[in-house]
């Protein structure tokens, strides 16, 4: 069964059908799915995701965009939900440049503080990072979380930041943008990568792959990915789908196969 290692189906992009469509995924090849919040509400419509579904786990955080939102009852609300056994990681997290919404000394605080999070609860971290390549890295090292394990959600670096991270023991996190044309940088960064650093995901409801790029996303384009790593390495799509389900069972479950 495939492993969507990270999707909103939070998202107001779902509202119209989220049921249904959620209904769907078991039929089509979807065995786990990891929500992943990105503000303080949702955390709690996460938190309410994993209780309707069997299969949908939560990762509870603040994506560096809502930062402006925290203060230390998110922090104390984040610890409370790391104690629910469906609650299995800290993100998304990290640093974003690309839209400057918020300071970025504020965004490596809480950066800072929900790795602290993560470290005390016993949780991995999912981190964004979008034109923040070299702060990312350097906020990361100097708070030691290599020793907290993780992803690097939706990577979008060369392979040379690849490199730092495996190095540190993360996984890449590779998702549709990996299938456009002219995403040569995450094609080399997928070849690079060895089959068991890598977790596929969505980030549904966004960046949809080819065919269906520009369109809502969803898991079920998750073949799409798993088909273009396949190519990139050589190897079967049932490989990948093995393979990449193992990878993420063992960082947000603990499984050794």
């Amino acid at each position: 069964m495939i492993f969507e290692s990270h999707a909103h189906y939070d998202d107001e992009a779902f509202d119209g059908d989220r049921e249904s469509l959620l209904d769907a995924m078991e039929q089509n090849r979807i065995g786990t799915i990891i929500n992943v919040s990105a503000s303080p509400a949702g955390m709690e419509s996460t938190l309410q995701l994993t209780q309707k579904y069997p299969f949908i786990w939560g990762a509870v955080g603040v994506h560096p965009d809502e930062v402006g939102s925290m203060d230390e009852g998110t922090i104390e609300r984040m610890r409370e939900l790391c104690r629910l056994e469906k609650i299995v990681a800290i993100g998304e997290i990290g640093l974003d440049y690309y839209w400057d919404k918020e300071n970025h000394c504020l965004q490596k605080e809480w950066f800072v503080r929900q790795m602290d999070v993560a470290r005390e609860m016993n949780k991995p971290i999912i981190v964004h990072s979008r034109e923040a390549a070299a702060d990312t890295l350097q906020v990361m090292k100097d708070a030691h979380a290599g020793e907290i394990g993780g992803v690097i959600h939706c990577f979008s670096y060369a392979k040379e930041m690849a490199r730092e991270y495996l190095n540190m023991g993360f996984y890449i996190g590779i998702g549709g943008v990996v299938t456009f044309k002219n995403a040569k940088k995450l094609k080399e960064v997928a070849e690079y990568t060895p089959l068991e650093s890598i977790l596929v995901e969505t980030d549904s409801p966004y960046l949809a792959p080819v065919p269906n790029r520009g369109k809502r996303n969803s898991s079920l384009n998750l073949p799409y990915i798993i088909e273009e790593i396949a190519e990139i390495k050589r190897v079967s799509p049932e490989e990948v789908e093995r393979i990449t389900e193992r990878n993420a069972r063992r960082l947000f479950f603990g499984e050794i196969a």
